[in-house]
């Protein structure tokens, strides 16, 4: 071994009992072991990652919460005022009805009264169906639907072609859309 040789050789094995010892400073010690400098530098950017996502996190977490609350109260206000609408258009006819009474009270034929009252009657009817509210026409004769009717009673069928159907109708059915939002109660035959 050359004089060079040893004394390099000596030099390592001191500073690696220095190390041991503590004894020297942070950049002796990374000249020595570069592994730890790259496993810190990797562990504080991970570090600074995870923050990074944890805020992103909550921002959007918040994001979430605030639009939740704010679609429930939208929801909500929706609800409330759903019918306004609808009542604005029956108010005219309630209107008209008070007045058909006032001049129900002077009128002493009861044609044209019966006349007035129908008025009323077909304007309302019309209101609903332009609001989408249909009743249901034309039962009597057909097969009993459980979709759509309530049977309130049987009674036995005048004649064989009647049997499972219906009779007669004893209050109306009503659909909003495809939906029944009252179902006709009718008398079946047996």
């Amino acid at each position: 071994m050359s004089e060079k040789e040893i004394m390099n050789e000596e030099q390592t094995t001191s500073q690696e009992q220095d190390v041991k010892q503590g004894d020297l400073d942070a950049s002796q010690a990374e000249a020595i072991n570069p592994k730890d400098t790259i496993t810190s530098s990797v562990e504080e950017k991970l570090e600074i990652e995870v923050k990074e996502l944890k805020d992103k996190y909550l921002r959007l977490y918040s994001e979430f919460e605030n639009y939740r609350r704010r679609t429930a109260k939208e929801r909500l206000d929706l609800i409330t005022t759903a019918s306004e609408d609808l009542i604005r258009e029956i108010l005219p006819i309630i209107d008209d009805f008070e007045r058909a009474f006032k001049a129900n009270e002077k009128e002493e034929d009861a044609t044209k009264v019966r006349e007035g009252n129908q008025l009323v009657f077909y304007k309302l009817i019309k209101t609903l169906e332009n609001k989408g509210v249909k009743v249901m026409d034309d039962l009597i004769g057909n097969p009993f639907n459980a979709d759509t009717q309530e049977a309130i009673t049987q009674i036995p069928a005048p004649n064989d072609e009647l049997k499972g159907k219906v009779i007669d109708v004893v209050e109306k059915g009503y659909t909003l859309g495809d939906k029944v939002i009252r179902y006709a109660k009718v008398v079946t035959g047996a």
